[in-house]
Parts: structure tokens; sequence; C-alpha cells
């Protein structure tokens, strides 16, 4: 009898190692996964600004006074387009 009580004992220690290993293992992946997520919304935000900025840049007006300035570039007068049909 004493020998399978200790028999159980040494199983019941072990599974009790087992439990707070899977629980420690899943508390660190719980963790990584709060880091992973708040990177993934930081990068959002640089993303939208990243599109914010891009479409600042990307302005008609700025493209038209860097050409006028820049490139001495003029808008030519009416006359001078011909329009081309496919």
């Amino acid at each position: 009898m004493t020998k399978l009580n200790l028999i159980l004992f040494v199983l019941l220690i072990l599974a009790a190692l087992g439990v707070i290993t899977a629980q420690h293992k899943a508390r660190k992946l719980y963790i990584e996964l709060q880091q992973q997520e708040d990177a993934a919304k930081q990068y959002e935000i640089e993303w939208g600004q990243l599109q914010l900025e891009q479409s600042t840049w990307a302005m008609h007006s700025r493209i038209e006074q860097i050409a006028e300035k820049r490139l001495n570039m003029q808008v030519p007068d009416g006359a001078r387009i011909q329009v081309v049909s496919p």
C-alpha cells in the first residue's frame, strides 16, 4: 500500500508540474500576442500617416506649382492642345 501511495504521490507531483509549465507557457504566449497586436496597431497608424503624406505630396496643385517654379513649365494655350482619340 505504501508503494502505491508513493507512486501516486510522484504522479501527482509530475501532473502538478505539468500544469504549472503549461500555464507558464500560455501566459508567455498571451503576452507575446498582446505585444504583436500592439505592434500591428502601431503599423496601422503609421500606414495611415504615410497614406496621408503621400496624398499631400501628390496633390495636383503642388505638382503644378513645382512644375512652374523648378522646371519652368507652363500650361499650354487651348489652341495648342490636341485631343487624340484611341
